[in-house]
């Protein structure tokens, strides 16, 4: 078992999804310290921070190769764009109208 990431304490629902998509690859990883956010004051907080662990040494590589492209592409910015139905501008992070519901071409 190898320690794939660690998340900010804040950061424990991206962990869990994180955790979810390795899993739909084929990847079986274990989510560690995902419930003592509460527990921030009375442990150290360095020790409320969520762990994505892998379970599976050999899957590790393609564990970090797929972590490294989410990464990748949650920190691209990417530049706003028009609705094809109704013409209402949205940021670059929807894959959909916010105003109409039409999918982004």
């Amino acid at each position: 078992m190898k320690k794939l990431h660690i998340f900010n304490y804040w950061d424990r629902p991206q962990a869990g999804l994180l955790k979810e998509i390795l899993a739909k690859e084929g990847i079986k990883c274990s989510l560690r310290n995902d419930q003592l956010s509460s527990a921030v004051g009375e442990i150290p907080f360095v020790e409320c921070c969520p762990e994505l662990w892998v379970i599976d040494d050999e899957a590790f590589p393609r564990a970090q190769m797929f972590l490294k492209a989410w990464f990748a592409n949650d920190n691209r910015l990417e530049s706003s764009w028009d609705c094809p139905t109704c013409g209402e501008r949205s940021e670059g992070h929807f894959g959909a109208c916010w105003s109409c519901g039409a999918l982004r071409e």
